[in-house]
């Protein structure tokens, strides 16, 4: 029998929406004894949304499944190793293709943090650092507030073709 919730979980995503949910739940009450709204502030992902995907009403997106994983494992306290922590959108979030690098020959994750507003964002910093980020990427507006309220380096997000786009796209939608 398998014996880390991280494995289990994993596994059992590999089987089937249905054996996932099941396992899901099961490592949530029996393993962990976390709810529906601990899972949802660990992973940074809705309570509503949890509580489809543990009761089979959803089947978890990669990136839902990657963040309930990580959740899990820093719940669970399963060795993860070394994690930046990306704070920004969701529509941020869902361009971001790499989850894992390698900085200066040292292995280091992307974990996500998704947020809607500064409020979330300075919240999830401090979560970051507390779940044991070595560092925090987020956008402009919030990264100075960050910077005075962690420990950890913080590096801002500064677009660049994006802006542009955004321009352009602002002014086709004005001239509608």
């Amino acid at each position: 029998m398998i014996a880390d919730p991280v494995e289990k979980i994993i596994k059992a995503a590999l089987v089937s929406d249905e054996e996932f949910s099941l396992v899901l739940r099961d490592v949530m009450k029996r393993d962990l004894r976390i709810s529906v709204m601990d899972l949802s502030q660990a992973s940074g992902i809705s309570p509503s949304s949890i509580y489809k995907i543990v009761h089979g009403q959803r089947s978890p997106n990669l990136s839902t499944l990657r963040a309930i994983i990580s959740a899990i494992k820093g719940v669970s306290g399963s060795p993860g190793g070394d994690f930046i922590g990306l704070i920004a959108a969701r529509p941020v979030l869902d361009v971001v293709q790499e989850r894992n690098a390698v900085v200066d020959g040292k292995h280091v994750r992307v974990r996500e943090y998704p947020v809607h507003t500064m409020e979330e964002a300075i919240i999830s910093a401090l979560r970051a650092e507390r779940e044991g980020a070595i560092a925090i990427v987020c956008a402009p507006i919030v990264s100075s507030v960050i910077e005075q309220i962690v420990n950890v380096p913080v590096a801002t997000i500064i677009p660049r073709g994006s802006v542009q786009r955004a321009i352009e796209l602002a002014a086709r939608k004005a001239w509608i």
